[in-house]
């Protein structure tokens, strides 16, 4: 992808008004973002239930062996959703890399060996597992808040995170603000997060997100970037794509922006494991 630069936006007037290739240029995917999470996608109905998306919570912590225990009690805090008919599954190195040899091609679980760290190794297993059977994904360091998980599954719709990037201030910028942004922001980054994800089996773009990722791994010959390559980075590139696809088709969107996480869970950024090596930002 080209690097970022701070750039005036073009109004464009609508999704399918982008160019062809925008999604591999920083600057106009991240307006292309910020243009479709304006749109306010109309949310599901709470009142309804998703036909086709599993009550399958799943986790990935690399080593069984060896979860912090301030991990331990994020995963815990989900445990009220078994009441609510949940499968819970909590995922290691091992029982992943057996879901993927049975589940996928050969090529994902090489690629899944070629992860030289946890974060990807999460980050592509993921993708394998919504890809194959759906359900709803979380980090092992998001902790349940509300439990609202029918905030999710009023419709078949992929569920994402919106993010957005303050590149002066190199901060996050609340999700709550997105609703307000109806104009260019070129200091900002709109982008959206990989965790968590809601999803029925067999999403395209879960599934391009899958292939894409793989590709790259299996052609990569140095470094990798783990979020440009397995994490939010290669997830925002292929949903841009793809909007844009429907856009131009006209066809009505099949993903929608979670706008109330924190009724659900949240992410906690005090656990003990990112002071070390554990903590994929500890590479950078």
């Amino acid at each position: 992808m080209r690097k970022y630069q701070p750039m005036h936006s073009r109004p464009f007037q609508s999704l399918s008004a982008f160019p062809e290739g925008f999604h591999e240029v920083d600057a106009l995917r991240s307006e292309f973002l910020r243009q479709l999470f304006v749109a306010e996608l109309a949310p599901g109905d709470p009142s309804s239930r998703s036909a086709s998306i599993p009550k399958v919570l799943v986790r990935f912590w690399d080593d069984a062996d060896a979860v912090p225990s301030d991990v331990q009690e994020c995963l815990d805090s989900w445990s009220a959703l078994r009441e609510e008919g949940f499968d819970i599954l909590t995922f290691n190195d091992l029982s992943a890399a057996a879901y993927i040899e049975k589940t996928c091609a050969p090529r994902h679980l090489e690629a899944f060996r070629r992860c030289h760290h946890p974060a990807m190794r999460s980050d592509l297993f993921r993708l394998c597992y919504l890809s194959s059977s759906g359900g709803f994904y979380v980090d092992a360091d998001d902790a349940m808040t509300e439990g609202n998980w029918r905030l999710l599954y009023g419709n078949d719709r992929l569920k994402l995170q919106p993010l957005s990037f303050d590149i002066p201030r190199q901060s996050l910028v609340a999700v709550a603000g997105f609703w307000r942004f109806d104009q260019p922001r070129p200091d900002r980054l709109y982008y959206v997060n990989n965790n968590p994800l809601v999803a029925p089996p067999g999403h395209p773009v879960l599934r391009r997100a899958l292939e894409r990722a793989t590709a790259a791994l299996l052609a990569a010959t140095g470094p990798i970037d783990i979020q440009a390559t397995t994490g939010p980075g290669n997830l925002t590139v292929v949903l841009a794509e793809h909007a844009r696809e429907r856009a131009l088709a006209g066809l009505p969107p099949d993903y929608e922006m979670m706008r109330e996480w924190d009724q659900v869970g949240r992410t906690r950024w005090e656990l003990s494991y990112r002071g070390d090596k554990r903590d994929w930002r500890q590479l950078e």
